[in-house]
């Protein structure tokens, strides 16, 4: 007898092919699909009868560079894709590598799900994550004057510059973070039975 997680591991293993990589662990499935081949597997996942995923749930970025406490060798930045299946019932998950880590690039989705448009916007903003074919890719969160992606691992976490409201020029400014670094030091704990009751 099969499972309805092995019945969509199947019908995906038909529809996309020897192209994507197809798991399933802790009871979801995920698809990892080259950057060339993105826009038309997603295409193929919308309109194959056999898996009808009409809803995209979410897009993301994520920046990989400090995976696996900094073990992992592959691409750095990925785009990671929740779709549903109303019909079905069937989620999946589709994630797609950037080839280039210095200009990361994907096709956009948003001609597939018109949703995506937002969340390519936000994946730009705070990845640096360009999505070709997009047709208003700005930022959505941060300034439009912001500078870098706080998102990214290498942002530092107080941020390059703050912008406070000037009462004698009447306006806000920029200027340099003027917050001091701080070493947090752990807690100690010094019961020898501290928790055990």
């Amino acid at each position: 007898m099969t499972t309805k997680l092995e019945v969509l591991q199947l019908a995906l293993e038909k529809a996309l092919g020897e192209g994507a990589s197809i798991s399933a662990a802790l009871g979801e499935v995920t698809v990892v699909v080259k950057a060339a081949d993105y826009l038309q597997a997603m295409q193929t996942l919308r309109d194959d009868p056999a898996l009808r995923f009409e809803e995209m749930i979410d897009l993301c970025g994520v920046d990989y560079s400090q995976y696996g406490e900094g073990t992992w060798d592959g691409a750095r930045y990925a785009v990671v894709v929740h779709l549903l299946s109303l019909a079905n019932n069937w989620r999946v998950r589709v994630r797609t590598f950037a080839p280039d880590d210095e200009m990361p690039i994907v096709q956009s989705i948003t001609p597939i799900w018109r949703a995506a448009n937002w969340y390519e916007r936000e994946a730009f903003d705070l990845y640096g994550i360009l999505f070709d074919g997009h047709g208003d890719l700005r930022r959505i969160l941060t300034d439009y004057g912001f500078i870098g992606h706080p998102f990214r691992k290498d942002f530092p976490i107080s941020g390059y510059v703050e912008m406070r409201y000037d009462p004698e020029q009447k306006r806000v400014i920029y200027q340099p973070v003027t917050i001091e670094p701080r070493e947090n030091i752990p807690r100690v704990i010094r019961e020898d039975t501290y928790g055990m009751k």
